[in-house]
């Protein structure tokens, strides 16, 4: 091909690509620094499998599964710092929590229960907006190490029957006294029963249970994961 050829064809094709549109960010997908990625955005690809993103990417839960329920405690005043510290309600997870979480919720379902969710991933301002509050480790992870809740890795949950009504677990979400301790057996059988139900089909799937807590699970694989500090988008 003569020279002069070569290099108008060369800045033709680059004219063409410099016209295409640059992929969007699809909407409930977020990625982190250790997982840089975008994905076009179309009704048809949309929502993206799972199996198509990085473990390490946030998701928003209800974009992959109808079968949790929700009661997102830190969008509220009900919590035990009597302030609302989320914009609105949203449950985002790494991409490998939401898969174990889709998957041992089906194992609830199969006993006629299901996953209910108090919170997820936790931006880590909000964890910083927390210790101002309550600047107590006994209650509020220091931001300066960071909590599990921070890395897209920890939730807060308990489980519900088909009525959707909480099976009894003994206290509320986030009682912080000795009776909230998976160790207190001066519970009922049908408490400790319910909390052995949670623990050990948790345990069977991956997530790790803490000993003060009987509602906080960590997936153990995000343990290394990066604290992240993403907002998710409201609506208006």
């Amino acid at each position: 091909m003569h020279r002069k050829t070569f290099i108008l064809v060369a800045l033709f094709l680059i004219a063409i690509a410099c016209k295409t549109e640059p992929s969007k960010k699809v909407p409930g997908v977020t990625a982190t620094p250790e997982a840089e990625m975008e994905v076009s955005e179309t009704r048809s690809d949309w929502p993206v499998s799972l199996e198509r993103l990085p473990d390490t990417a946030f998701v928003r839960l209800t974009d992959y599964s109808s079968d949790f329920v929700y009661d997102m405690k830190y969008a509220t005043a009900d919590n035990f710092l009597n302030e609302v510290v989320y914009d609105c309600p949203e449950c985002y997870t790494r991409v490998s929590t939401a898969k174990a979480l889709i998957e041992v919720n089906k194992a609830f379902m199969e006993k006629g229960y299901r996953i209910k969710f108090f919170d997820c991933y936790r931006p880590h301002s909000i964890q910083k907006k927390m210790w101002k509050i309550v600047p107590n480790p006994t209650y509020v992870a220091d931001p300066a190490k960071g909590s599990i809740h921070n890395k897209g890795g920890a939730v807060d949950i308990t489980l519900v029957n088909a009525a959707g009504e909480e099976l009894d677990m003994g206290t509320p979400f986030d009682f912080f006294g000795r009776e909230a301790r998976h160790a207190y057996t001066g519970h009922s059988q049908e408490v400790l029963d319910n909390r052995m139900l949670l623990r050990s089909t948790m345990e069977a799937h991956g997530f790790n249970a803490i000993t003060s807590e009987w509602w906080h699970y960590n997936y153990g694989p995000t343990l290394e994961y990066g604290i992240a500090d993403f907002r998710w988008d409201c609506p208006e």
